[in-house]
This record gives C-alpha cells, structure tokens and sequence, in this order.
C-alpha cells in the first residue's frame, strides 16, 4: 500500500502485533498507546489512516474518534472492538469512523479494510482539488479537462486559433466535438464574428444545397424571396458543418468548388458571391474509410482535413471524469439545491464506468443524480443502474499465459489472419470486416511495433 498508518491501542502486546503484521503488508505504522499522544502524531505528522481500540484507558476510541473528524476531516479512523454489538457499531459510526472491526479479526480483513479507507481518503481528496480546479482550469468555452489528452487539444486550438485553414475535427459521438469548434471560433480573430452551425444529416438532400449557398427569388416553388445560405451568414466568422461524412455526394463537387474559388453561386442565381469564412467540420466516421468506398470525395477530403484535431473519448480522459461531473453538478443548480459535491463511493463507480456515450452520457447521469438526490451528496444509488452495476471486463488467462493488452491482442490478430491469407491484404480485409485502407493503416502501425514485453 506504502501507506502510512497511526495504530492507537492501550494493550501494549495488541499494537505490537499490529505493526509487525501491517508492515509485513507494505504499510508504515507509528504505534501510540493513548489517544492524547495519538492527537499528538496527528498534529505533528500525516497519516492516512488511523487505526484505534475503542475502550482504551483516559481517552476512549469513540472520543478520538470526534476529535480527528473535527480537525482532519478526511483522516479516516478504523475502530477495532471486542464488543462487535450493533449498538457499539452504531456509536462509532456516529462519531465519524470510516469502519468498524470487531474482535477476533483476520490481519487480510483489517488489511483490505485499510485499503479502501486510504482510497476513500485519496478519492475525497481528488474531488476537493477538482472542485477548486472549476475555477482555475484552462477554458476554451464549455471545453474542460486536465488530462493529457486534452492538454493536447489545447495545445492545437492554440496554435491554429488564428489561422483561416479548415479544420477537421474528429471523435466519438457524445465527445464535444461542436465545442471544440465554438472553443476554435471563441479564441481567434473571428470571434467578433458569427458562429453558424448545421448538422449534415438532419437537412433532407434536396434542402441542403439552399441551406448552405442559398436560392434567388423564383429558384423553386414557395421561394418568394432571395435568401442566404449559410455561407454568407457566416460571413465573417467560423461555419460549422456536422456529420460532414454524411454530406450526399452530388452536393460534394459544389462544396468543393466554393471552398476553392472562396465564393458561392445560390441556387437559380446567375452569378456567385464571394464569401470571408473559416471552414470546420466534424464527423464520428472514417473519412478515410469513405474515400476508400467511394462515399466522399478524396479532392474533398484533403480540402477539409487541412488540420486534424481528435477529441479523445471521456473512458480515455482519466480524473477528467470527475472535473466535468462536479462542472455539470454546479451547472444543472446542485449548490441551490443543497448538494455540496459527488460522495467518494459514486466518484469510484464513475471513474470505473467505461462511457459509451461519452460527455454527453456523463452530463445525462448528473442531470439524473441531481434529480434524485437525497442527501448533500451525489451517492452511489443516485447514478443510473448501468453505472452502479457496471463491472470491467477482465480477461483471464489460461493456465499460465500472461495478460497482453489489446493492442498487442489485435496486432497478433491481424498478423495471424495476413498469415492465413497468404499476404493478401484485400482478402485479409475481408475476413476482418474491414476496409482495405483501414487495414494498411492498422499494418503500417504494428508492423512498426515491437512485441509487447511479457
């Protein structure tokens, strides 16, 4: 653990046992035998859990037990008792204790019982310093995050927030990838400009060529009068095209032609209309992959991938889990409705769940926990039951194969299907179900790997 435990018991013979046998377990014990001189360690050094007797000699284990939780709140206390009665549970409890042992106990019981009291500590610790990071942290509008990933993504957004080139932005769905083009838009010279947004796949195909270059009066039944397309109403500013991999490929070449020649010709309209905008788009697809099939344009492709930016998915962002559950436990009114942060135990169920849906899907928890939430903090039983029940999946060897990771797993995999395949990639592509670039992607990549040290 190289933790460091205070073990506080009168009986000389009982603390000796205990620090020969925590120690054994990697976990460095100062032993006391009163409560006096344990407030005393306390004051003087860190510890991060306290192990107490609860009928001691001058000062009980139940009383220092108030006196830690009074001065160091998220110092937990594990009481050991010889009177295992509910009542004496109870007691403890009350008084602040982390957990309650009763007498005789196994040294591995009291060991696990430690363990999950200094996670519980570090876990607590975490969201107090995640809470003050709201205010401080690096924003690009509603973008949060500390990880590297992000730090990453940040890094870009700077570099690139003043220059005109496109931008794609890449990622899962539910990843933010509209806020990071709002960020983009925020943090460069455009930003007194407008931001325009349209998602690709919710505008039928015979309304998107209007939607994006606009129409003369007359172009088509009910068109009264000329309008803009979106081009021209961010004019200025950035323009957002969503689902891009969605875009019909007849609407491509003209697509094409106005980000070339930087102007616009409306539908039924004679002449074009030159236009001041910064291109982004955004997909949860492989564009590669759909110029590999056909389905976009490669001359297209290269126009709007001039700079890539992937957003990493939310099950990749490590602690960012928590930052963004204590922004969105903020925003969704949690203080104006008493809740005062995310208890250790559900910051754990969070941090464990694997996020399918991403930030979107963490947002969806906290509006729900917020709702259904009964004490000062969100606890386990406040989160859906998909995040509550979730368990990891593990891999079991057999016999005695060493674990690899799934990286190494899929590039013995590939390997193993070229092999059966004789070399041939496009038959290889086949048995694996995917494209051929997608494969010559993944081989260009392992090929360069080594073996995983196992």
């Amino acid at each position: 653990m190289n933790s460091r435990a205070l073990v506080v018991d009168d009986d000389t013979e009982m603390v000796s046992m205990l620090e020969v046998g925590l120690s054994s377990c990697g976990i460095q014990v100062t032993p006391c035998t009163t409560g006096r001189a344990a407030l005393d360690e306390i004051a003087a050094h860190e510890f991060d859990v306290v192990v107490t007797d609860l009928n001691m000699r001058g000062m009980s284990g139940i009383e220092l037990c108030e006196h830690i939780c009074a001065s160091r709140p998220n110092l937990p206390v594990v009481v050991i008792t010889a009177f295992g009665s509910l009542d004496t549970a109870v007691g403890a409890l009350r008084a602040g204790a982390y957990d309650f042992i009763a007498k005789p106990f196994q040294l591995d019981v009291l060991r696990l019982t430690l363990e999950r009291a200094v996670r519980h500590r570090a876990l607590r610790n975490e969201l107090k310093v995640l809470r003050s990071a709201l205010s401080t942290t690096r924003r690009f509008e509603e973008l949060l995050g500390n990880s590297p990933a992000m730090r990453r993504v940040y890094d870009t957004l700077t570099r690139i927030g003043d220059a005109d080139a496109s931008v794609l932005v890449t990622g899962e769905s539910g990843t933010g990838k509209e806020l990071v083009a709002r960020a983009l838009h925020h943090c460069s010279r455009r930003s007194r400009g407008p931001f325009v947004a349209v998602n690709c796949a919710a505008v039928p195909e015979a309304l998107l060529e209007s939607e994006l270059f606009g129409h003369a009066r007359g172009a088509f039944t009910d068109a009264k009068a000329a309008k803009d397309g979106l081009f021209l109403q961010a004019n200025g500013g950035t323009l957002l095209l969503d689902e891009i991999a969605e875009l019909p490929l007849g609407l491509q070449p003209k697509l094409l032609r106005a980000l070339q020649e930087r102007t616009v010709r409306p539908v039924g309209a004679d002449r074009e209309i030159p236009f001041d905008v910064r291109l982004v788009t955004a997909t949860n697809r492989d564009l590669e992959s759909a110029v590999e099939e056909r389905r976009f344009r490669e001359d297209l492709f290269y126009r709007v991938n001039v700079i890539h930016v992937a957003l990493p998915p939310l099950r990749d962002r490590g602690n960012d889990v928590l930052l963004l559950a204590q922004h969105f436990l903020e925003r969704l009114g949690g203080p104006k409705a008493g809740l005062t942060g995310i208890s250790a135990g559900a910051a754990a169920r969070l941090l464990a769940y694997s996020w399918p849906g991403n930030v979107r899907e963490l947002h969806n928890c906290m509006e729900r926990a917020v709702a259904l939430a009964r004490f000062s903090e969100i606890t386990v039983e406040d989160l859906p039951e998909r995040v509550r029940d979730y368990t990891p999946a593990r891999i079991i060897p057999e016999g005695d194969e060493p674990l690899v990771t799934m990286e190494e797993m899929e590039r013995r995999y590939l390997l193993r299907v070229l092999d059966g395949a004789g070399g041939n990639k496009t038959l290889a592509a086949q048995i694996l179900g995917l494209d051929r670039a997608t494969l010559y992607r993944k081989l260009e990549r392992y090929l360069r790997l080594k073996p995983a040290d196992v």
